[in-house]
């Protein structure tokens, strides 16, 4: 038998909210996903002004990132013509991201979920969903 740590709906709130506050002091509204460990849904928020075709951009973010345990950026550079990665984007029903945005939540080494956020440019959405992982970080550290 094994145990598995994963993420609550608490702490999915509490990631969500660090990157609102992130999003709110870009000022861009941001969609913002969070996975369990497995890509599932935990959590999602569409900020007034997120966009519409983001919904499911950020879903697929933290599906990416919380299934695969890896950053989508990681993936991006992956996915070019001739890499043995090539196309990756298309598995999973096209559900796997290439864009910088989704990221992995971990907790003492172990992959709990992923977060993703989408609306901004990917390094935006990148520094966003970053803010989300610090903010549960450091709740988690008090």
């Amino acid at each position: 038998m094994i145990s598995v740590k994963r993420l609550s709906i608490e702490d999915a709130r509490i990631l969500i909210e660090g990157a609102r506050e992130k999003s709110v002091e870009i000022g861009l509204p941001m969609c913002i996903a969070v996975t369990d460990d497995s890509g599932n849904l935990i959590a999602f928020e569409r900020m007034n002004g997120g966009k519409a075709h983001s919904i499911v951009v950020a879903q697929d973010k933290a599906f990416t990132a919380g299934a695969a345990r890896k950053a989508t950026h990681e993936y991006n550079a992956a996915n070019m013509p001739g890499n043995l990665a090539f196309g990756i984007d298309t598995e999973h029903g096209g559900r796997v991201s290439t864009v910088g945005g989704g990221l992995p939540v971990i907790v003492d080494g172990e992959c709990v979920g992923g977060i993703g956020a989408s609306s901004g440019t990917p390094q935006q959405d990148i520094e966003v969903s970053q803010a989300g992982i610090e903010r549960f970080l450091t709740t988690l550290n008090k």
